[in-house]
């Protein structure tokens, strides 16, 4: 089996690591992208239907103060829109208490969403690319020290690189990938105890041919204490021509089917609005605790961007060869797409001074 060299080996190809190569094409390395599954993009993933809404199964909103996004969307010639809140959501504090229909205040600080969906972002930054640059299928098991770089073992194929980035979630990388030699207990330990952003999280979607919200007396902003769904908005198109809506699921109801989850779900939205809820043209959903390469059991409690951000990721290892790049290893916004285009451009500036 003929080893693959490269300048730079970047592990995952989501986001980061995407980022990070396009902005590494100005260096003129020879860069190559390791991910694990068929499809790039990592935990931006958008569900797409002939003459339907676009859903949203990943990351999905930013805002104004995330420059670096904005700069690089701009760059790409991606467009924005602003999400849809309106003047009024529906909200429901108790159980025991009809839900209601309250005036929202002014938004002054709107979220907005990426025309055509997150994935738009994730196809125009790999048509920057070569295609032999992407390695699809190619699980890492180990990485150790050969010569004067890395050599990095997948399931298939072995790669040798001078410098070797993984933008995995760190709990999936401390979980999964075995060093030689080992890297500090410190790190480990940090690593085993990051929280992985939206690993717990189930997003759910409902598509249709109405929106039949928009009647001056609902709305499609949900936020509820009661659930499954503390959350919901409008998730129409850019365009305005396809409707539909997407929100969150609680999280602990991973382990039970998609059935039980849609039946739940059309419960609850039926309080709010009828049988109408049941004229839905396609419900999506997508477990993230059972996406493998994305999300790894913790060995204990961790809060919500726990570790993100934290200083043992700032620095190299394996004789400053091994870089921990990925959103919730950025200083600011980490756990955001925002994180992560901050986490390429930081590492893009020290492999310059590396190589």
């Amino acid at each position: 089996m003929n080893e693959i060299q490269a300048d730079v080996l970047i592990i995952g190809g989501g986001l980061t690591g995407l980022t990070l190569a396009y902005f590494l094409k100005e260096r003129k390395l020879e860069v190559k992208i390791l991910e694990a599954r068929e499809r790039l993009g990592g935990r931006i993933y958008t569900s797409y239907v002939k003459e339907g809404a676009p859903i949203e199964m990943g990351a999905t909103w930013l805002g104004r103060q995330h420059t670096f996004l904005l700069d690089l969307l701009a760059e790409l010639g991606l467009e924005i829109f602003e999400q849809a809140l309106g003047e009024r959501a529906i909200y429901e504090p108790i159980s025991t208490s009809p839900p209601q229909v309250v005036s929202l205040p002014p938004n002054h600080d709107p979220s907005y969403r990426i025309k055509g969906g997150s994935s738009c972002l994730i196809e125009t930054l790999t048509a920057k690319l070569a295609p032999e640059q992407i390695y699809t299928g190619q699980i890492v098991k180990g990485i150790e020290t050969q010569g004067d770089g890395l050599k990095v073992k997948s399931n298939g194929q072995s790669f040798f690189a001078k410098q070797v980035v993984s933008t995995l979630p760190p709990r999936l990388f401390s979980a999964h990938i075995h060093c030689e030699p080992s890297l500090p207990e410190s790190f480990q330990r940090i690593a085993d105890e990051t929280h992985t952003w939206m690993g717990e999280s189930i997003k759910v979607g409902l598509r249709f041919d109405e929106a039949f919200w928009e009647n001056g007396k609902s709305s499609a902003t949900i936020f509820s204490s009661v659930g499954p769904i503390p959350e919901m908005y409008d998730h129409t198109d850019a365009a305005g021509a396809h409707h539909a809506l997407k929100g969150f699921f609680n999280g602990s109801y991973y382990s039970i089917s998609k059935e039980e989850r849609l039946e739940m779900v059309l419960k609850q939205l039926q309080k709010y609005y009828g049988k109408q809820i049941k004229s839905y043209s396609s419900y999506e959903e997508l477990v993230w605790q059972k996406e493998a390469f994305t999300y790894a059991p913790y060995r204990s409690h961790v809060l919500p961007h726990q570790y993100n951000g934290h200083a043992v990721y700032q620095e190299p290892y394996m004789q400053g060869k091994l870089w921990i790049a990925g959103t919730e290893t950025a200083t600011a916004f980490p756990g955001y797409m925002e994180g992560s285009i901050r986490s390429a451009r930081s590492i893009s500036y020290k492999l310059a001074q590396s190589i």
